[in-house]
C-alpha cells in the first residue's frame, strides 16, 4: 500500500520508522519547512525531514497544504495518508486524494483533549490515564471516527516530554497496525463517544507559576509545560526558569513565593504547602541545582518569587 506520511517533530519519527519497517511503501513525506534553530538561528530540517532524507524518501516541505501542495500529493498517488503532528490543517481537496483518506495518530483518548497540546493539557489537568488513538481525519478539529486506541498511565513525576516520548513509540505500533487493518479491509472506525475537551497550543504564559495556587496544581503545571514552553517565575523583575518541583507536604508552610533553604533542600511557599525546587536557571545563567543557586545568594530571607 502506497503511503504519504505527514509529520514534523521528533515524536513523529518513530511512526515513520514503524511504517517503513512494516513494509509499507512510503512514497513521500510532507513536513513543515526548515526552521531557524539555536542562538545562531541556523536553518535546520525538521526531525521528520532529516529522517526521511536518511531513508531516501521524497520530502515535500510546506507550511500549509494549498493547491500546489495538494497537486504534489496527488502526483505520488498515495492509497492512504498517515499524519502525526504535522502542524497544519488539511483542507478537503487534499483529504480526498488518498482513497483510504488520512489516518491521524493523536496523543489523547479522544474526544478528550482535541487540539495541539493533548499530552501537556492532560498532565496539567492531573489525568491519571491518557493514551493515543488513530482516527479518520476530517475537516473538524480531531473529530473523526476512531480506528484504534491504547492507554497509558500518567506517573506522578511524568513530565509532558517524558510521557509524549513513551506515547510516540507505542503510538507508532498502533498506527502501523491500523494501516495494516485498512489494507486488509478490516478497519471499521467508530464515532467518538464521551465529553469533549480542548487542548490549545501552549503559550509562554502557560508556564508562569502563580505561587498563590495550591502546590498540587503548581506541580502539575510545571510538569505539563516541561520541556516546552517551560516553567518560570520572576525574581526582582527578571525571568527565572524552573524545572519541575517536588511536593513537600511534610514541611512547615511558607508564604506564597517565599524561599527557604533546609540543608540541601530549597523550598518555596504556595497557596497550600511548600514545594521543593529541583533545578533553576536565573536570568543570563545556565540551569543549575537549586541548592547551588541558593548557596550563591547572599541571603534567602528576602527572596520572594513573584
Amino acid at each position: 500500500m502506497r503511503v504519504l506520511f505527514a509529520g514534523t517533530p521528533a515524536v513523529a519519527v518513530p511512526s515513520l520508522d514503524a511504517l517503513v519497517e512494516a513494509g509499507f511503501d512510503v512514497v513521500a513525506v510532507l513536513t513543515r519547512p526548515d526552521a531557524p534553530i539555536g542562538r545562531k538561528r541556523v536553518l535546520t530540517p525538521s526531525p521528520v525531514a532529516a529522517r526521511a532524507a536518511e531513508l531516501g524518501i521524497e520530502v515535500v516541505h510546506a507550511s500549509r497544504v494549498d493547491d500546489a501542495v495538494t497537486a504534489k500529493i496527488a502526483a505520488v498517488s498515495p492509497d492512504v495518508a498517515a499524519i502525526v503532528a504535522y502542524g497544519g490543517l488539511v483542507p478537503r481537496a487534499a483529504l480526498d486524494v488518498p482513497r483510504h483518506g488520512w489516518i491521524n495518530l493523536h496523543f489523547s483518548l479522544l474526544p478528550a483533549w482535541r487540539g495541539a497540546a493533548p499530552v501537556q493539557r492532560a498532565v496539567m489537568a492531573g489525568d491519571d490515564i491518557t493514551g493515543a488513538v488513530t482516527f479518520l481525519l476530517e475537516e473538524g478539529l480531531d473529530s473523526g471516527p476512531v480506528f484504534g486506541t491504547l492507554t497509558e498511565r500518567v506517573g506522578p513525576e511524568d513530565t509532558a516530554g517524558v510521557l509524549l516520548e513513551r506515547l510516540s513509540h507505542s503510538g507508532a505500533v498502533l498506527l502501523a497496525q491500523t494501516l495494516s487493518a485498512v489494507e486488509a479491509g478490516k478497519a471499521v472506525p467508530e464515532p467518538q463517544q464521551g465529553e469533549v475537551s480542548l487542548a490549545p497550543k501552549l503559550t509562554i504564559d502557560d508556564g508562569r507559576i502563580k505561587w498563590n495556587q495550591p502546590a498540587l496544581a503548581i506541580g502539575r503545571q510545571a510538569r505539563g509545560v516541561t520541556p516546552e514552553p517551560g516553567a518560570w517565575t520572576t525574581l526582582d523583575g527578571q525571568r527565572v526558569k524552573l524545572e519541575p518541583v517536588r511536593l513537600r507536604p511534610d514541611v512547615p508552610d511558607l508564604a506564597p513565593g517565599s524561599v527557604q533553604q533546609s540543608g540541601k533542600i530549597v523550598l518555596v511557599g504556595t497557596g497550600s504547602h511548600a514545594v521543593e525546587l529541583t533545578r533553576i536557571q536565573p536570568s543570563g545563567k545556565k540551569m543549575m541545582a537549586a541548592a547551588d543557586w541558593a548557596r550563591g545568594m547572599a541571603s534567602l530571607e528576602s527572596v520572594v518569587f513573584e
